[in-house]
């Protein structure tokens, strides 16, 4: 029982750890607007539904093709799966860096034979000992070092969540623009039918001596521009589609489709919430602000190395010619021992460290200010991308319509002889280039509606 009290006082030790040097984490104050510029103080919320940022992603895109295309994506990404290991990996710098706060305990076992001249028999010496080594955090190192390990596992976390959205925003994208892709093709591929008839027809009054050679090379060229269209828009899709498989984890093939970009539900006006909430909802903003939180742990970890390192170390062992005897008499031993190291110089070394951890700090906090500023700006560039988007969407509809009834009107024109076929030719091109322009109408206006849902945080759990 002698070494049991000085180990007990030993294993007390951690609670005469004292205070943590540095400066304790406050979150910098920075200026949010009352509304976000693009939106009406009364459209913040229009129908006093759910904000648009705390919508789940399921029910923001409700075709069932492309959720089933973000599912295979969310399970199979690489960049998900590489910031998944990265969470491991976090996890585990802080277990090794808690580790540093606890004593250090290990033991051994010999056996020592003796022989020389004087004893030519000697004993067999059999030795069993526990060594302890424990390094007071009296000054809080190691705690910040813990604080700041932790504060960068929260940052991996949150940065696996900005790979979530950005991946769910990626594969919208990609399928909208696909989409259109699809639109043009089926618009060029009508047009080629159409301007065939128009060809066959014009050829046929050429060769009854009804009409001149160039109304035949203009109903050509509206083939041909029609031909030309469907190859440009197979090559897109076929690219686009190898776009998405990638995002999938899957090699390049064919993708599978739902609704139409005209089909597509989406809101007409978005409930954004308060401008408040994104320092909550903006994944990228909470993994600045934690690894701000790490920035100004480390301040207190490099200010510690002022103050002097308080060691202690602890043996208990038994030392005998008989493994029936240990423990017994004075066969055992114990041991405490302790030690202050105090730096005294070291070339200015640990000052420059301090000055360093306090410039990374200023640094880190910068960069969370510029994060905040430029979170604002996305959710503003969105919302004005997105409302002017869909009235520009709405306005080439319109137009589009005008050109299919001018087109329709010269047609008739023409069969009756009323005019040229010069007419056909250019209220055809009009129609045609007004169609493929729609169709990029309607995705420019949902990829904004996707880079909005983003913008405000993309829907993810805090």
């Amino acid at each position: 029982m002698i070494g049991i009290r000085p180990f007990a006082a030993i294993m007390l030790m951690p609670l005469m750890a004292g205070c943590k040097v540095g400066p304790n984490y406050k979150r910098p104050v920075v200026v949010t607007p009352d509304q976000y510029r693009g939106v009406a103080p009364d459209l913040s919320n229009p129908t006093g539904t759910q904000p648009f940022a705390e919508m789940q992603w399921e029910t923001v895109f409700q075709d069932e093709a492309l959720r089933a295309l973000i599912k295979e994506a969310l399970a199979n990404n690489y960049d998900m799966q590489i910031a998944a290991s990265r969470i491991l990996q976090a996890q585990a710098v802080v277990g090794i860096t808690r580790a540093n706060q606890l004593p250090n305990v290990s033991g051994s076992g010999g056996v020592n034979y003796q022989r020389n001249a004087i004893i030519p028999n000697g004993p067999t010496l059999d030795s069993l000992s526990i060594q302890l080594n424990y390094i007071v955090d009296f000054w809080g190192k190691y705690r910040r070092a813990t604080e700041a390990a932790r504060a960068q596992l929260l940052a991996t976390t949150y940065a696996r969540y900005v790979v979530q959205t950005t991946l769910i925003s990626d594969v919208a994208v990609a399928y909208f623009q696909l989409r259109q892709f699809d639109d043009q093709l089926d618009y060029a591929q009508k047009n080629v039918a159409a301007d065939n008839d128009i060809l066959r027809l014009n050829t046929i009054k050429y060769q009854g001596g009804d009409s001149a050679i160039t109304d035949v090379y203009q109903a050509n060229l509206l083939l041909q521009q029609s031909q030309a269209q469907v190859i440009s828009s197979q090559q897109s899709i076929a690219q686009s589609e190898n776009q998405i498989s990638i995002l999938l984890g899957r090699n390049p093939g064919p993708i599978s489709r739902g609704l139409n970009l005209v089909d597509q539900p989406h809101l007409a006006t978005v409930p954004t919430g308060l401008p408040s909430a994104l320092l909550e909802r903006r994944p990228d903003v909470r993994q600045s602000e934690e690894a701000l939180v790490a920035a100004n742990a480390n301040v207190g970890v490099a200010k510690a190395a002022f103050f002097p390192q308080i060691s202690l170390t602890g043996q208990f062992g038994a030392q005998s010619t008989a493994l029936t005897s240990f423990l017994q008499g004075p066969a055992t031993v114990w041991s405490l021992g302790g030690e202050v190291l105090q730096p005294l110089y070291a070339g200015g070394a640990i000052t420059s460290a301090y000055n360093l951890a306090w410039a990374q700090r200023t640094e880190t906090e910068l960069i969370y200010k510029q994060t905040v500023l430029n979170a604002f700006g996305d959710v503003a560039n969105s919302l004005v991308g997105y409302n002017q988007a869909r009235l520009f969407r709405m306005k080439l509809e319109e137009q589009t319509n005008t050109y299919e009834e001018t087109a329709r009107l010269a047609n008739v024109r023409f069969s009756g002889g009323v005019t040229s076929f010069l007419e056909v030719l250019v209220t055809q091109q009009q129609y045609f280039t007004s169609e493929l322009a729609l169709a990029q109408a309607w995705n420019a206006e949902m990829q904004n509606y996707v880079q909005l849902y983003q913008a405000l945080g993309g829907g993810w759990q805090p």
